[in-house]
């Protein structure tokens, strides 16, 4: 009899530890496919940072060349 509840015990506690598995490792996959998410965004941001510099460095030039112009019909 006794060991019929500790294979029992055994059992439940086993199934437990597999229903927590596969709890973990459905976690681990939804946060996997969220850093995906979250470095497809990254990258996104990445590249609009990129345009926004690109377009200060073209408008600084511009500001630059418009001085100029000034300066010299100053002079």
């Amino acid at each position: 009899m006794e060991d019929i509840s500790v294979l029992r015990i055994l059992d439940e506690k086993i199934s437990q530890l597999l229903a927590n598995y596969k709890k973990q490792q459905e976690e681990l996959g939804m946060l996997q496919q969220e850093i995906v998410a979250l470095q497809a965004q990254n990258s996104l941001k990445d590249q609009e940072i990129q345009k926004l510099n690109d377009e200060n460095m073209k408008k600084d030039i511009e500001i630059e060349n418009i001085v100029n112009k000034i300066e010299a019909l100053l002079s």
